[in-house]
């Protein structure tokens, strides 16, 4: 399955196929505002990075500091209709590695979840589009989104995070390799 700007996609499950289906009626629904930060359109495409380490046993993650909570890397597309770039961008600035491959043109993975209303924006949907990727040169350094960085291992990724949707990518990594 394609859509036009994300590219392909290989359902796993039902899960897959109803968030592709999501996916793809609201960016019919949008055109090229899915990828705005407007939020007052019920939501917006974001791209994430699952960044392996060079051995492939960890992923780089990042105690995200608004969210205070550990995540993949990943951001706003702010208008760019590349989500795999835009995944591809925000995994460098957010980590400080200065070469990363991707491990595949095809989208690695769909979240899509619920933004909290805070201030004078609306609560709204983040339509997550992510890919895999590989460290390979560079050390992580935290910027000043993250309180910090850490290489966590695939098999005690539990230890950082209990949110199903990062735990279903490091499945989905041992279930690839």
């Amino acid at each position: 399955m394609r859509i036009d700007r994300i590219g392909r996609f290989v359902p796993h499950d039902a899960r897959d196929r109803a968030e592709w289906d999501r996916l793809r009626d609201f960016c019919a629904r949008w055109g090229l505002a899915a990828f705005s930060r407007d939020p007052f359109i019920g939501g917006h495409v974001t791209g994430s990075a699952f960044v392996l380490s060079p051995d492939g046993q960890a992923v780089l993650m990042t105690h995200h500091a608004k969210l205070d909570r550990w995540l993949q890397l990943g951001g706003h597309c702010d208008g760019i209709a590349d989500v795999r770039f835009v995944a591809l961008k925000e995994a460098y600035e957010e980590s400080g590695l200065t070469r990363i491959a991707l491990l595949s043109e095809d989208v690695f993975d769909i979240d899509i979840h619920e933004i909290p209303a805070r201030g004078a924006e609306p609560a709204h949907l983040h339509y997550d589009v992510r890919f895999l990727m590989r460290a390979e040169a560079g050390e992580p350094k935290a910027t000043a989104e993250s309180k910090a960085l850490a290489w966590a291992r695939l098999d005690r990724l539990q230890d950082y995070t209990q949110a199903e949707s990062v735990l279903r990518m490091a499945r989905r990594v041992r279930a690839w390799a």
